[in-house]
């Protein structure tokens, strides 16, 4: 049991995609914003939840979805509310585009609209 333990341990297990966050022209990180305004228990669900995608790429429903083309949400349920996190891959990175609280059932065409604006500066680069 203390060998398994101490292997365990002293593994190192590199994460499959890199995260970052995408940022404006202006230097604003958006995603980074949204999730300072969150309380710290909704923060790290949605942390632990990238997390997962991070070391466990690819994944699929329910915690990873495409949303069409290149536009992927990390879907994360908190206490009393659902968040979501649009990204892209960009080579081995995993790039935060856009994150909300969901009102609806379905994601709303202005929230997919902004990540994929974003997705545009982004290959504009």
């Amino acid at each position: 049991m203390v060998l398994a333990y101490q292997f365990w341990y002293h593994t190192r297990v590199d994460p499959i995609l890199d995260v970052k966050f995408f940022t404006s022209e202006g230097g604003a990180e958006p995603v980074r914003e949204w999730l300072k305004s969150l309380p710290a228990v909704e923060r790290r669900a949605i942390g632990e939840d990238i997390k997962t995608v991070q070391f466990g790429w690819p994944l699929g429903m329910p915690l990873v979805r495409n949303m069409g083309g290149s536009v992927w949400e990390v879907r994360t349920r908190l206490e009393n509310r659902i968040a979501r996190v649009l990204f892209v891959l960009d080579g081995a990175a995993m790039v935060l585009l856009h994150g909300f609280i969901k009102k609806g059932q379905a994601t709303s065409a202005m929230d997919l609209n902004l990540a994929k604006d974003r997705l545009k500066q982004l290959r504009r680069g």
